[in-house]
């Protein structure tokens, strides 16, 4: 048969997905940290190669854009697999955490003026 890509895959993302281009939930942004669910469900079922090497990478809490760029794939396809998991009951998923500040650190920006004026 033919060989893979310039990557040296043999299977086109898009079989990875089963021919879906678009995510079944939004709860994915590039900073939300994907955690595998230790034990799985008792009612998972048995999973694709694919989302075997998430699962594997994400024993520990990983950023979704680090764990596209471990796999080699694109961010979008990884998205549609991480739904799989989500709803298989396989990964948790955490939105980043946002720190709010309502007014700016004066000092700070004392500091950062000061040294500017400096160089």
């Amino acid at each position: 048969m033919g060989e893979g890509d310039s990557a040296g895959r043999l299977v086109r993302p898009f079989a990875l997905t089963g021919g879906r281009t678009r995510p079944s939930r939004a709860d994915f942004t590039l900073i939300a940290t994907v955690t595998a669910v230790d034990p799985p469900p008792a009612t998972a079922a048995r999973c694709q190669p694919e989302h075997t090497r998430i699962l594997r990478l994400c024993a520990e809490p990983l950023a979704v854009a680090e764990l596209a760029a471990r796999l080699d794939l694109p961010v979008s396809v990884v998205v549609i697999l991480l739904c799989d998991l989500l709803e298989a009951g396989r990964i948790t998923v955490r939105p980043p955490r946002l720190v709010s500040r309502t007014t700016p650190d004066l000092d700070l920006l004392q500091k950062v003026r000061d040294g500017l004026g400096r160089l």
